[in-house]
């Protein structure tokens, strides 16, 4: 049996989860590289921003030792919720307390960019698309990627989000479509070119639902902000309307009439924005996703529990990637250290699973989240 200290790791996934299991494997001795399908850390957006819990999120920071550089990047502000009705009129706010720290907001690519700043110079291999894993179940393995190249490793960790190719080769699941779909969207330079959007928003979030359409918009930092269209569609539901995700007034025109007993402001946000709108349809693995235990592969935030996106995607992923790397520091084999996690994480990613099963139609309900009955916290 292998000791973690002396094996070849290999995470597949350069996203928060896939960083920060390498960075607190390496700041206790452990080496681990990291594979990613991007051509380099600046080939695409990264999206747009999250809120880490000081519950999940922040504890996996505070393992890799960065926690208080991201309390200096994080907006505290970010936590400002607004609910309102599709009349505009406001429900619920929340504005957060100055030293409230609990959950602040941090782009994505800023989170990102944080990890990829910690860790050992040449940690993380660029375009490298994972083709799959082959080999017996008690290692080596062989990674096979898009590139022609391969690598032999003693354990794959798959953080490879909601389609990976990692958890083919301990799972057949595939994530389903759950029925609700985001439509994205931007808008820059909010001060000066879209100040009443700017007034409307806050600092953080705004969201508006009446029971089959909804709609969050969200403060980015860079005075940007992200809306997202929320509906209960069919996944292909533009090329079923005669439309194409790149044809922005005419998805424009079609949000506007199925948006159209709405209040003139909110309305705003679909004829205002400066597009191009991207389609997110909403997957998510079965409740409870398990698979048998593999000395040689194991799974970490979507790849391994993909779920509504109500706040805990990142955060789930981020405390995995912290008790997987704790565990491989503190057992003699990988095969313990793979047993002792999969403990850990399964059972927290059912009974959470299970808490979220359906909960993508909670975000098209007019009642009030829980958040907003519960002493503004």
């Amino acid at each position: 049996m292998k000791d973690p200290a002396a094996a070849r790791i290999a995470i597949i996934g350069a996203g928060p989860g896939g960083l920060t299991c390498a960075r607190i494997l390496q700041h206790r001795g452990i080496p681990a590289t990291v594979y990613d399908r991007d051509t380099g850390p600046a080939a695409r957006d990264q999206g747009g921003t999250l809120d880490l819990h000081a519950d999940n999120g922040q504890i996996a920071l505070r393992e890799a030792g960065l926690l208080e550089e991201f309390f200096r990047l994080a907006r505290p502000e970010g936590q400002e919720m607004r609910q309102m009705d599709p009349s505009g009129a406001i429900l619920f706010h929340h504005v957060p307390e100055e030293d409230e720290r609990f959950k602040p907001e941090i782009d994505r690519g800023q989170l990102r960019d944080l990890l990829l700043n910690s860790l050992r110079p040449g940690t993380v291999h660029w375009d490298h698309a994972l083709q799959g894993v082959s080999g017996p179940a008690g290692g080596p393995r062989t990674v096979h990627f898009a590139n022609g190249t391969t690598i032999q490793a003693d354990l794959v960790i798959g953080a490879d989000g909601a389609w990976s190719k990692v958890r083919r080769a301990v799972s057949p699941v595939d994530p389903q479509y759950s029925g609700v779909s985001f439509l994205e969207a931007w808008f820059h330079d909010v001060a000066t070119e879209h100040p009443d959007i700017a007034e409307l928003v806050g600092q953080g979030s705004a969201a508006a639902a009446d029971g089959d359409r909804g709609l969050f918009a969200q403060r980015n930092s860079g005075d940007h902000i992200r809306v997202y269209f929320i509906q209960r569609v069919p996944a292909d539901w533009i090329a079923a309307n005669g439309l194409h995700p790149r044809a922005t007034d005419g998805i424009r025109a079609w949000l506007s009439e199925r948006y159209r007993g709405w209040s003139p402001r909110l309305r705003r946000l679909i004829t205002d924005n400066d597009g191009p709108y991207v389609d997110r349809p909403i997957f998510a693995l079965p409740v409870a996703h398990v698979w048998e235990h593999n000395p040689t592969v194991t799974l970490l935030g979507d790849a391994a529990h993909l779920m509504p996106p109500l706040g805990v995607g990142v955060n789930l992923a981020m405390l995995d990637a912290s008790d997987l790397a704790l565990a491989l520091a503190s057992h003699d084999t990988i095969d313990q250290a793979v047993h002792a996690y999969e403990d850990t994480m399964l059972a927290r990613s059912a009974q959470m699973a299970q808490l979220l099963d359906g909960a993508a139609e909670q975000l098209l309900s007019t009642e009030l989240p829980d958040f907003a009955t519960a002493d503004n916290r």
